[in-house]
């Protein structure tokens, strides 16, 4: 029993001491009545106009559970995400356009005509390309699948410009990294979606579960040519012709006879 009230005590004091750090509230609430010591509470309740006349002195007790705060204080977390918004709906040029595609791996040229004959014949030479983070060994008329290209359609031409290294049957040629004579041309054939992947997490005993399914997109590349390297005719080879076998004459094992259009032809047993 002493404790509570010693408690009791300590609880009614500290709320003394702040009622009389607070300003004049007996003269802004209601100048008819003086009180030296602080506001009197003996008043009726109908002239106690609570939410209209204590709001500019009400206490508020900010408990802030996330990063947003509401005192004036930016966090940096809000600053990036507002960046990123703004960089997101700034409209890029041409220029920025290609400088973005160059550092990808690849330049457009333009849209494919009819007229254009950009499939050429079949060479023996391959080239290893960088797109992105991915490396792709390719040759003529090969399809390659890889991230979707930004800033491209279907049917456009394309350049792609980060060769590593070229070779043939009789010589090599290594980039350091790059080679900067080399060049490989694309068409893009189709822009489309990779199957679906599904993610699946699980914490025991926590009861938490997500599933979520996810379809990477890609372009579809068709190689049309490799450039930056000559390839000699002896490599050129044509195809090997088939040559029709000529199917040896049955003969009759028991009579030993030859069978002929023309005729039969009978031969002495041996």
């Amino acid at each position: 029993m002493a404790l509570g009230g010693r408690r009791c005590v300590q609880m009614l004091i500290r709320h003394s001491q702040c009622f009389r750090t607070l300003p004049n509230l007996s003269n802004s609430l209601f100048p008819s009545t003086k009180t030296p010591n602080g506001p009197s509470f003996t008043m009726h309740f109908n002239e106690f106009h609570v939410a209209h006349d204590l709001r500019p002195y009400s206490f508020q007790f900010k408990h802030n559970f996330c990063s947003m705060h509401h005192d004036g204080d930016i966090d940096e977390s809000s600053d990036r995400e507002e960046s990123q918004d703004e960089v997101e709906s700034v409209v890029l040029s041409a220029e920025g356009k290609e400088k973005q595609a160059a550092e990808i791996g690849y330049r457009v040229i333009g849209p494919l005509k009819k007229s254009d004959r950009v499939f050429k014949r079949y060479r023996p030479v391959f080239a290893v390309v960088q797109i992105g983070s991915h490396q792709f060994k390719v040759s003529n008329d090969d399809c390659i699948y890889t991230e979707k290209l930004k800033y491209c359609n279907i049917n456009d031409k394309l350049l792609l410009n980060k060769v590593l290294l070229l070779g043939s049957k009789t010589q090599t040629i290594i980039g350091r990294p790059l080679l900067p004579d080399a060049a490989v041309h694309a068409v893009v054939e189709e822009h489309a979606l990779d199957a679906k992947v599904i993610i699946f997490k699980k914490k025991r005993r926590k009861n938490y579960r997500r599933k979520n399914g996810h379809r990477q997109e890609l372009t579809k590349l068709r190689i049309t040519s490799i450039e930056g390297i000559e390839v000699l005719q002896a490599d050129i080879k044509a195809p090997p012709r088939k040559e029709k076998k000529q199917k040896p004459e049955k003969t009759l094992p028991h009579l030993e006879i030859p069978l002929k259009k023309d005729g039969l032809e009978a031969h002495s047993p041996a």
